[in-house]
């Protein structure tokens, strides 16, 4: 491959991940009208959009309906396996380990996510498991897409409640 024919394949990939994630950031919006904390995910697979995601822990009663979770759950139902190779996940806050473990399980080949979750991210913050040596499976990772933009609404989500 020519030069110039990676730099318009990392551009259109760069392109398609800003797109992709503002549609995780409008799920997010969607949890945050609904009193959660605003996580938004949108699972993609060969740029064909799966399924979205957001938190709903409060609204569900249930500790493990984190948005990647809840995109997860809604893309297996659809494909009918809870095996989900070759999909890209996008998520507005680095994954916790929970929702790491499920994404490991669930054969997620990527993992793009926007801001850093300095407490709780299993993406590299505190603990890397989608990339771990020793684990069968992992998972390309790509972060900071729109981080300011989901930092931004997360700050003024938490600011509001103090």
């Amino acid at each position: 491959m020519s030069r110039s024919t990676t730099e318009a394949t990392v551009a259109r990939l760069q392109h398609s991940d800003i797109d992709w994630m503002s549609a995780a950031l409008d799920n997010a919006r969607r949890a945050e009208s609904m009193g959660e904390v605003p996580v938004g995910a949108v699972l993609v697979r060969d740029g064909q959009h799966l399924a979205d995601g957001w938190n709903r822990v409060i609204v569900d009663q249930d500790p493990t309906a984190h948005a990647e979770i809840v995109a997860l759950r809604a893309a297996a139902s659809k494909r009918e396996n809870y095996r989900l190779p070759h999909t890209t996940l996008y998520v507005t806050l680095e994954p916790c380990s929970m929702c790491a473990g499920a994404i490991i399980n669930a054969r997620v080949q990527r993992v793009v996510y926007a801001t850093a979750d300095p407490k709780t991210g299993a993406a590299g913050s505190v603990f890397d498991i989608l990339r771990h040596a020793q684990l069968n499976h992992r998972c390309e990772v790509t972060a900071g897409v729109l981080a300011e933009e989901s930092a931004a609404l997360l700050r003024d989500f938490f600011r509001m409640r103090r």
